[in-house]
């Protein structure tokens, strides 16, 4: 079987799409191959970090994604005791990137800007309802079993770049374990087109509530307010999608209001997952193939796009014979220990910090806003460029 020397990409996710473009950027050719009949139109995550719209913004794509997006430049912490704790802002490290904001717009907006922008380039293809569903390899080249029209085919490619999700069929195919745990408790995400604005002095839109029984936060997108809940692990999946709990809980919100428009809510499961390799052979899981954590702070996808950005660079480079096979031994180092030591840590720490019953936290978070150095630290730790830093430190 002829070997093709397109790099294959399962996934049409953001991840996926942003590792085909820098890739095309770079004029090597992809095939990326979409389980799904179409680019998934679920919103999913919603926030984009300044160092990643860099990234975008190096891929030519970023302006488009902010005219269909919500510019969030400050956001807050708040518990029910003494309202507002501290705000920060990220014009605060504007000499640290070109974007001194969270971007908030859903991730299918980025998915389709991706392909528009790509459409037409030979060294584009995409298929969609083209799953990959097994994973041989040897030192040559990698061969993979995609399932069409009920079907299954086998074709060899040179390298292949798992973005198929946290049930990576690759991740699995290459017998990668993906340790971890699973939180008992659940989110529950209400969106609402209600103006919060209105009725919360000072509010950002981004706005963390901490309460060791009920947290929340809000979290703006154009149209809409997503709030997100904690469900207790006693609380049923039927008590949790039910809309009169869904008013129950947003009544918490704001006192005196106890009814709501709701346009949707979604609830899942959350875990915190790496795998134990993101590289085997010619064949390298990124995103949510390599690591799950739970949202608070938005770094799962942005986190997805960083291993994107970071493998695809090095690949090109090897592609060109600029550099040899074992540089790309160094995107497994790099975003796997870097996934370790911030993504799923920080993530942890913030979900611990809004179930604190104590002053602490809230003490933390005063000292640090009123000391400038203190916030330009804190700032480019929740940026994720301190992350990115981390990696380049590990050679």
């Amino acid at each position: 079987m002829t070997v093709s020397e397109r790099v294959l990409i399962a996934g049409a996710g953001p991840v996926g799409l942003v590792a085909a473009a820098n890739l095309v950027r770079h004029g090597v050719p992809v095939t990326v191959l979409e389980g799904g009949v179409d680019l998934s139109t679920e919103s999913r995550a919603s926030t984009f970090h300044p160092p990643t719209l860099d990234m975008l913004a190096d891929l030519d794509v970023v302006e488009p994604l902010i005219a269909q997006g919500l510019i969030a430049p400050t956001f807050q912490y708040r518990n029910r005791r003494d309202g507002l704790i501290a705000k920060f802002d990220f014009g605060d490290i504007a000499d640290q990137t070109r974007h001194p904001f969270r971007l908030q717009c859903e991730q299918s907006k980025l998915t389709r800007i991706i392909c528009d922008k790509l459409r037409g380039n030979p060294n584009f293809e995409i298929a969609f309802a083209s799953p990959v569903h097994a994973v041989t390899q040897n030192s040559n080249s990698v061969t993979v079993t995609v399932e069409r029209d009920g079907k299954s085919e086998t074709h060899d490619y040179r390298w292949l770049i798992g973005a198929d999700g946290a049930r990576s069929d690759v991740r699995r195919s290459l017998g990668i374990a993906f340790d971890g745990f699973t939180w008992p408790d659940r989110y529950l995400v209400v969106s609402t087109p209600f103006d919060f604005y209105s009725v919360i002095p000072h509010l950002d839109p981004v706005s963390y509530l901490a309460d060791p029984v009920r947290w929340h936060f809000l979290l703006q997108i154009p149209k809409l307010w997503r709030v997100m809940f904690r469900i207790a692990a006693e609380e049923s999946d039927e008590l949790a999608l039910s809309p009169e709990f869904a008013q129950t809980l947003m009544a918490q919100v704001v006192p005196g209001i106890e009814r709501y428009e709701i346009a949707h809510t979604t609830l899942y499961r959350v875990h915190q997952r790496v795998a134990g390799a993101f590289r085997s052979g010619r064949a390298f899981l990124i995103g949510d193939a390599a690591h799950v954590n739970n949202p608070l702070g938005g770094m799962g996808m942005n986190g997805g796009i960083h291993d994107a950005i970071n493998l695809t660079e090095r690949l090109a480079q090897v592609w060109y014979g600029e550099k040899p096979d074992a540089e790309l031994d160094r995107f497994d180092l790099q975003r796997r220990l870097v996934t370790k030591e911030h993504v799923e840590r920080q993530s942890i720490q913030n979900k611990h910090n809004l179930e604190a019953d104590d002053n602490e936290f809230r003490d933390l978070l005063r000292q640090t806003a009123a000391d400038p150095a203190l916030t330009r630290e804190y700032l480019v730790k929740v940026s994720m460029i301190g992350s990115l830093r981390r990696a380049e430190q590990l050679g």
